[in-house]
Parts: C-alpha cells; structure tokens; sequence
C-alpha cells in the first residue's frame, strides 16, 4: 500500500471522527488512519476500552490480535506527524 497518496490529517481532525461528534468512526495505527466504521464492533465508536479519533499504536501491544487485524479495513488517510 502506497500511503504517500493518502490526504494527511491532524490529530484533531483524526479526534472528530469518533462515531459520536461525526459518523465517521476513524482510528490510526502506525501513522496510517483507518475507516473502521463498518465494524461492527466499532459501530458505537468503542471497541472494549479502545475508542475511536485516536491513533491505537501503543494500545496494540495489549490486544488479542496482531497488526494484520487492519487488513481488513480501507486506509483513507495519514496522521500527520
């Protein structure tokens, strides 16, 4: 996946798409954002004690599942650093 084309956004902006202040329901992971809104399991915007707007990188450490779990969603932006 080539992220280089991806539009870059803020963390703020990243923080709106929430599923709560907007539909979107966006979370990043390793400076790339995703679209998790599809997800069931995102659908409220939190997932156990993970919500969305914020980049999960750290928090991945402690999950039941590897990196490839965002194999699953599309990539629509890039945090901007």
């Amino acid at each position: 996946m080539n992220t280089g084309l991806l539009p870059v956004y803020t963390t703020m902006q990243l923080a709106l798409r929430n599923g709560q202040d907007r539909k979107e329901v966006w979370i990043a992971y390793q400076g790339v954002i995703y679209d998790v809104g599809h997800s069931r399991l995102w659908r409220t915007g939190k997932h156990y004690e993970h919500w969305a707007g914020q980049d999960l990188t750290l928090e991945l450490a402690d999950a039941p599942h590897t990196h490839k779990v965002f194999e699953r969603f599309t990539a629509i932006g890039r945090l901007k650093s």
